[in-house]
């Protein structure tokens, strides 16, 4: 880490002081979500501002800038979600098979250009494992918009693969943080699962 970032340290580990700051926006936002507060967007916005700060001086660059375009997913999910339950008609749904291959192709596609970029141009240790974890939770944030359901079992699977990438860059209450949005996320998905249930007649847009 640069030497103008301020660390301490937290159980025999060096942590910076934004890690930390960034760690309670990020739990905060994330049960905002798993509740459908609307919340979640302004207290997810602090949070994406401050782990690009941290992502970038780590050299994880796609994660820097997936958390700039994180940014704005989140003010357009802010204004999607405000219009829609005004009207109370905003139900979570599941996403359907075309739409589910589209962001498939989308996803590996991204994923094997952002990788061959950031393995050509950067010095990121890990680039195709940055630029899939990337790829992936940009669908994932714009499905939360959508409320597409589906979104909780893309973050289990980034999560788990983030873990060990922050783990491999010594960003460990980081890596303590994703370890809680993977059980978070289990979380969000029986609940939002449950939310569904009560609504049977709800049909997937």
């Amino acid at each position: 880490m640069p030497q103008y970032i301020q660390m301490f340290e937290l159980f025999q580990q060096q942590v910076s002081v934004s890690e930390c700051i960034g760690f309670v926006f990020g739990i905060a936002g994330v049960w905002l979500t798993i509740r459908q507060n609307i919340l979640c967007f302004p207290i997810g916005i602090i949070n994406v501002g401050i782990y690009s700060f941290i992502f970038f001086n780590s050299k994880l660059y796609s994660n820097a800038v997936l958390q700039l375009v994180y940014i704005a997913l989140l003010i357009y999910g802010w204004i999607h979600w405000k219009s829609k339950t005004a009207s109370d008609e905003f139900p979570v749904t599941n996403t359907n098979r075309s739409l589910g291959f589209v962001l498939l192709i989308f996803g590996v596609t991204a994923s094997i250009l952002l990788g061959y970029l950031m393995k050509k141009t950067t010095d990121a240790p890990l680039p195709y494992w940055d630029a899939t974890t990337t790829s992936m939770s940009l669908i994932a944030q714009w499905m939360v918009a959508r409320k597409k359901i589906e979104n909780w079992l893309l973050w289990i699977v980034a999560d788990v693969i983030y873990v060990g990438m922050y783990v491999h860059q010594s960003l460990y209450l980081t890596a303590v943080l994703y370890f809680v949005f993977l059980i978070l996320a289990l979380k969000g998905y029986l609940e939002w699962k449950k939310d569904m249930s009560k609504k049977p007649l709800s049909a997937s847009h």
